[in-house]
């Protein structure tokens, strides 16, 4: 069902549909109830099916046109809401899977299966392993990380592991903010989420913490945007997807297209 509710196509299809519902379901039985609060048949023996046929062929006279347009449109703005109701209710259900799923997976067997298009290893946010201090500069990998998630179709970021799957831990992250420990961390992250991406995206990330080998990792689970999600480094702005195992930058005519696909033909 979601991906049939989910397309334009299917709008056309709703949009019509309500239109007829309008006219020859909704606009016969509001005149029919008129017709029965102030025009009661004047020969009560007259059938049920009889009187009910008259009075639905009496709303559809020529004389009545606009009113008919008028229902018409009516229809039309059900079959609307109803299918983006439908919309609404399918991509919640594709989020709750999501969700549902990522968090039960065994961590330990999630890094041996290695880096995919849903799932990053970052050894760190802000220390730098290669010359043993603090690099701001690692914050906005996190975040064109996070962004490249949301940007296509959500996935898992594991913070403190090493791209060959090696755990590290968070210590030495957590030695270079102000509250070190995981409740520092992740308000850290929002932050960093709220300043690059925009605050009401921190709603599209799930934050956890884990141990393993004695070591915590931050597992960062990310939810599908949706609408394009557009990082803001300065006065720069980029705009990234997920391809492959990394997280790649799109130019301006190749953003245009993948947001074209991606969502107005949803």
């Amino acid at each position: 069902m979601r991906n049939r509710v989910l397309s334009k196509k299917v709008l056309a299809s709703f949009i019509p549909m309500g239109a007829i519902i309008g006219v020859f379901v909704f606009k016969p039985l509001v005149g029919l109830f008129i017709w029965l609060e102030f025009e009661l048949p004047a020969n009560p023996d007259v059938p049920l099916p009889t009187y009910l046929t008259k009075v639905m062929l009496r709303s559809f006279n020529p004389d009545t046109i606009l009113v008919t347009i008028s229902f018409a449109i009516v229809g039309m703005c059900i079959g609307f809401m109803f299918w983006f109701y439908l919309k609404e209710i399918a991509r919640r259900e594709q989020l709750i899977d999501f969700l549902s799923n990522q968090p039960g997976q065994d961590l330990e067997a999630l890094i041996k299966g290695g880096e995919n298009d849903v799932l990053e290893f970052k050894s760190s946010m802000r220390w730098d392993y290669k010359n043993e201090k603090l690099n701001k500069a690692l914050e906005l990998v996190i975040i064109k990380t996070l962004a490249g998630f949301m940007n296509t179709r959500g996935g898992t970021l594991l913070i403190g592991v090493d791209d060959d799957g090696l755990v590290l831990g968070l210590e030495k992250d957590y030695s270079t903010i102000k509250k070190q420990n995981s409740d520092g961390y992740e308000q850290y992250i929002n932050g960093l989420i709220a300043s690059y991406l925009g605050t009401d995206l921190c709603a599209k990330v799930n934050i956890m913490f884990h141990k393993i080998e004695d070591k915590e990792i931050c597992r960062i689970l990310v939810l599908p945007a949706k609408f394009p999600v557009y990082c803001q480094n300065g006065n720069k702005t980029q705009f990234f997807m997920r391809a492959g195992g990394g997280t790649r930058e799109l130019n301006i005519k190749e953003a245009m297209k993948y947001i074209s696909n991606r969502w107005e033909r949803e």
